[in-house]
């Protein structure tokens, strides 16, 4: 592994489908230093929410290893579940944020106290909270539900969450997918100013060949060679 903010290397995992092995990641490596942006790219079903769930611990490669700010797990590591767990946990508190498909919002808490609690956990002030509501343009929902509002609108609601722990590495899944493009637009903006200004790394799955363009890297895992 070399010292950077995010390092993986040969990552192999594979699914079944009735009987046969589904290839998914086949020797796959990759380098991410702070205040780089790398773009995801590839078919549906090609690996890239199943490469990010890896890269932050909510899936287990077959074989191969990922480093992440100072730790380091290994598929072949003899290290107990729970302990490799809890270190997960811990770095996915206060220094992964993970943006998924669909928004992952508590639903007994209003958008505020969402960002809120967000933050709490990342031992950052809750002070900002409601200004990243109003700059991601729904400042007017903060008191209410998430069964309240639109799809959208939890969506930009999780991202608020994402931006207000101040993390240093954001893994982001199709983000703007369920938005419109002049909303999209805007959050992505946001997305990279939060980037540049605090120097965090983001890895971005994305079908948008645009969004890809505008990210320091790029990897198609449609055409990633095979180990």
């Amino acid at each position: 592994m070399v010292d950077s903010l995010l390092s993986a290397r040969g990552l192999n995992k594979q699914f079944r489908s009735g009987n046969e092995p589904v290839p998914v990641l086949r020797g796959l490596s990759l380098d991410l230093e702070r205040g780089q942006s790398l773009a995801l790219t590839g078919r549906s079903g090609s690996g890239k929410s199943t490469l990010l769930n890896i890269l932050c611990g909510l899936e287990k490669p077959d074989s191969g290893g990922v480093q992440v700010l100072g730790e380091t797990f290994d598929a072949r590591s003899t290290e107990a579940e729970s302990k490799s767990e809890r270190r997960w946990g811990t770095l996915r508190r206060q220094q992964i944020g993970v943006v998924f498909q669909e928004a992952n919002l508590m639903p007994a808490l209003s958008l505020l106290d969402n960002v809120r609690f967000r933050a709490r956990l990342a031992g950052q002030s809750e002070d900002g909270c409601q200004d990243w509501l109003e700059r991601l343009g729904i400042g007017e929902l903060a008191d209410r539900y998430p069964d309240q509002v639109s799809g959208g609108q939890r969506q930009r609601a999780a991202l608020a969450m994402v931006f207000a722990m101040k993390p240093a590495l954001i893994l982001a899944d199709e983000p703007t997918g369920s938005l419109d493009r002049h909303t999209a637009e805007a959050v992505i903006g946001q997305l990279f100013e939060l980037q540049a200004r605090q120097g965090c790394g983001l890895i971005l799955a994305t079908h948008d060949p645009e969004l890809a363009a505008r990210c320091s890297q790029h990897l198609d895992l449609g055409h990633v060679p095979q180990s």
